[in-house]
């Protein structure tokens, strides 16, 4: 049981962070700066705007529970390790 809450937290500790990059790799693809690579809008006499973008705060939540979650691994990890014979 030790191992495997262990190898839990780990898993969300890593699958969290991948998620996060993740996400701020999509911040940064949809973000402002994208209309100065966009070659249309380089053309003389067009002007491109940036309008908006959708709100991606339902997204930082979810990492935030993600980290929330492993920190709730990781404390569980160390009840199971309390009654183990492991500790003394």
């Amino acid at each position: 049981d030790f191992a495997i809450t262990v190898i839990t937290a780990f898993l969300w500790l890593v699958s969290t962070a991948a998620w996060a990059k993740a996400l701020a790799d999509i911040k940064m693809s949809t973000g402002a700066s994208i209309i100065t690579g966009i070659e249309f809008c380089k053309a003389p006499e067009t002007t491109c705007h940036f309008a908006s973008v959708t709100s991606m705060r339902t997204l930082n939540v979810s990492v935030v529970f993600g980290l929330l979650n492993m920190v709730l691994w990781a404390g569980n990890a160390w009840f199971v390790y309390k009654d183990t014979n492991l500790h003394n």
